[in-house]
């Protein structure tokens, strides 16, 4: 979280929203953007909207916590509790963004600020061919999400439980 949050703050104060810094050519860029809601940036309501989503990222990391706790307490196998810990922390790096980076960066009151994200892999650019149905033609690109590390923790955790702990999940 510290390494999220140190980057963060360094994009947010050494860059301009949109701006992009190209690391390794057009492979790995950092893109300057904010998300103001959640997952793609999907918004939820406005100012209302938006202070329910960030308490309810606060409710959901408590119960991350707890059982997190839980499954040390109960000797739960290191990666399951390592996997567990990527998600905790990395929600708790997209939170500190949502509840204080309105307030300290002066854009935004308490609650209602917006989650940097900068990483960006644009990997293939191509163009549908022609014969493919309804997009032919039309350019492609994977991978077009911009993201933060928080983002990377929480998704890595994810992907390591689904993969190599769903059956020790349906014990629960």
């Amino acid at each position: 979280m510290t390494a999220d949050q140190i980057f963060k703050v360094w994009v947010k104060s050494n860059m301009q929203l949109g701006e992009e810094i190209h690391v390794i050519g057009n492979w790995f860029i950092l893109h300057f953007t904010e998300n103001n809601g959640f997952a793609f940036g999907f918004e939820f309501g406005g100012r209302v909207g938006k202070f329910i989503l960030t308490s309810f990222r606060i409710v959901a990391v408590g119960f991350i916590a707890y059982f997190l706790w839980r499954m040390i307490k109960q000797n739960a196998p290191n990666g399951f509790t390592l996997s567990l810990s990527l998600i905790f922390v990395g929600a708790i790096g997209n939170i500190v963004d949502s509840v204080f980076y309105g307030v300290i960066f002066d854009y935004a009151s308490l609650f209602h600020g917006r989650v940097v994200d900068m990483l960006y892999f644009p990997i293939i650019r191509g163009t549908f061919p022609d014969w493919f149905p309804a997009i032919g033609g039309n350019p492609f690109l994977f991978f077009r999400p911009v993201f933060n590390i928080s983002d990377s923790a929480i998704t890595i955790g994810v992907f390591i439980i689904l993969i190599f702990y769903r059956g020790f999940l349906k014990k629960f």
